[in-house]
């Protein structure tokens, strides 16, 4: 992803913490990515998976 392209996603957010909210993302069917900020700084980002069986 280009600078161009991420410049409007990731106003403040370094190019390594836009790194791993893409990487939690990627591949995520069914889930949440949580991103904690304290004093406007991401400082967690938790990922839950749900993995859906077929009955």
């Amino acid at each position: 992803m280009s600078n161009e392209e991420t410049g409007r996603l990731s106003a403040g957010i370094d190019e390594e913490t836009l790194q791993w909210i893409l990487k939690n993302l990627d591949g995520l069917k069914y889930g949440t990515v949580h991103i904690t900020v304290h004093q406007g700084k991401i400082v967690q980002i938790d990922r839950t998976e749900k993995i859906r069986f077929d009955k």
